[in-house]
């Protein structure tokens, strides 16, 4: 991971002071006034004007990769201890009892020179969805900084802060876990004005044990949050409805059940959703975001609700939701020939699965001919509940009157069980267990997709299902002949 330093630069004297580490100079020419511009933890980034963080590890130490760091021609090192290099590298060292602290030290205390507000977001399932929607909503009146990519661990997220311009007024950040204490530690770092959970899933449940375990690690987003600040949370979620803190009053948004913000009278279109939200007794609408299912409209109510705690306009609200764009590979629909892809590659969840499927349903309601196909890959960290898990993916999917399932992966071949116990005849399942040949999932796909066809591609992020999209593309000439 690198940033650049938002406020341009940062001397090795000011880390040493922030983070009460003990600033060592290596070699004559060292200087304790050592500007760095950059922050990064991988040695092969750096460059001159970069800090190196040395981060210790179980199987790999950062500190074996300083001195290629400094042949790379950084002269900034951020470490736990000097390592013994025999060449002449001169070079400025802060030296700490703890790497990883240390950057959350330092990030705490870049955050707290600017003068905006912050809006943290953690959850099982749509954390990055909530954050763009959020984001998009804000920047319609604020200068806005938010977390990018998978900046949202223990280092991504405090290192997404050191990259906040001096002018941000609002900063968008996303927080990521799996263990307690985790969220605690980034919210004590971010001190959000405004704190989201977006719901308590199955994920990390292998970690963690229990959805309620899973609940109290999310919760921890309150350790941090600024006296007076704002707490929202999902009124449909049991556990969340369930919170109960004497410091705390949460706001809840909801679509099932009476919630401060309320999604009501839902209407799916082709690429869009529109709804009515009832707010204060009163009811504002209608609302069109460019993207489809129920849990897109949960992320776009959280955005409408921090827009109104900001003291936004309606008028400008809706017009940051429209603007909501989605990244990655994260329900991207378009046609390759004449089928309509849905790429949802970039994780999966028991959670996310479902509601990846609602959107295949959608879709393909769109057009009476229109058979709904799924390959569906394998999903992570579900400990002893992932074969049942699984299983009851696939029992959702036959049961929303899916046609044709491919299953991608060893585990998820308990998807293509469930399928059966759903109803879904054998012939039309077709399994490959083995996710380093995604070409073979690519010819069961071009041997039986015909035109008209909605495929949905989704799972967990370490089975790259994208490449057997990637496969279809190259030889879509093959495509319903």
């Amino acid at each position: 991971m690198r940033v650049n330093v938002g406020c341009n630069s940062l001397t090795m004297s000011e880390l040493a002071r922030i983070c009460g580490g003990i600033l060592t100079c290596v070699g004559t020419d060292a200087s304790k006034d050592t500007h760095f511009k950059y922050v990064c933890t991988d040695s092969r980034e750096t460059a001159d004007g970069a800090l190196f963080v040395a981060l210790g590890g179980a199987r790999v130490d950062g500190h074996d990769y300083i001195g290629t760091a400094l042949s790379s021609g950084s002269s900034c090192v951020l470490c736990e201890r000097i390592p013994e290099i025999n060449n002449a590298h001169k070079y400025v060292a802060v030296v700490v009892d703890d790497s990883l602290k240390a950057v959350g030290e330092l990030a705490k205390a870049y955050d707290r020179r600017l003068n905006h507000r912050k809006v943290a977001i953690t959850g099982s399932v749509g954390k990055t969805t909530t954050k763009e929607f959020v984001a998009s909503v804000l920047a319609e009146h604020f200068r806005v900084h938010k977390t990018e990519g998978n900046y949202n661990s223990n280092i991504g997220m405090p290192l997404s802060m050191l990259s906040m311009s001096d002018d941000t007024e609002v900063s968008v950040l996303e927080m990521g876990m799996s263990a307690l204490g985790e969220i605690e530690y980034l919210s004590k770092i971010a001190e959000p004005d405004i704190a989201i959970v977006t719901n308590v899933g199955s994920s990390h449940i292998g970690h963690l044990g229990s959805r309620e375990n899973i609940g109290r690690a999310k919760l921890e987003i309150v350790k941090g949050l600024k006296s007076g600040g704002t707490l929202l949370l999902n009124g449909d979620d049991d556990i969340l409805r369930a919170y109960r803190n004497k410091d705390v009053n949460p706001v809840y948004v909801g679509i099932d059940s009476d919630c401060d913000f309320r999604a009501v009278n839902i209407r799916e279109g082709i690429g869009q959703t529109t709804f009515d939200i009832l707010y204060e007794g009163q009811l504002h609408g209608s609302i069109t975001i460019p993207t489809m299912g129920r849990h897109n409209v949960y992320a776009a109510l959280f955005a409408y609700a921090v827009g109104k705690r900001m003291n936004l306009d309606d008028d400008i609200i809706m017009r940051g939701l429209s603007n909501f764009k989605p990244v990655g590979m994260r329900q991207n629909i378009y046609k390759v020939g004449e089928i309509t892809v849905i790429e949802d590659c970039y994780n999966a969840s028991p959670e996310s699965m479902r509601a990846a499927i609602s959107v295949l349903l959608g879709v393909a309601a769109q057009n009476v001919n229109s058979r709904m196909l799924a390959l569906l890959g394998d999903m992570y960290e579900l400990g002893d509940m992932s074969e049942t898990l699984h299983e009851q993916v696939g029992l959702d999917f036959a049961r929303a009157g899916g046609e044709m399932l491919f299953t991608f992966g060893s585990v998820a071949d308990n998807i293509a069980r469930g399928a059966m116990l759903g109803g879904l005849m054998g012939e039309n399942i077709f399994r490959n267990c083995d996710v380093r040949m995604p070409q073979i999932s690519g010819e069961m796909l071009l041997d039986n997709l015909r035109a008209g066809d909605v495929l949905l591609v989704k799972a967990s992020r370490g089975a790259a299902a994208e490449r057997v999209i990637e496969y279809i593309k190259a030889n879509s000439d093959r495509l319903c002949r």
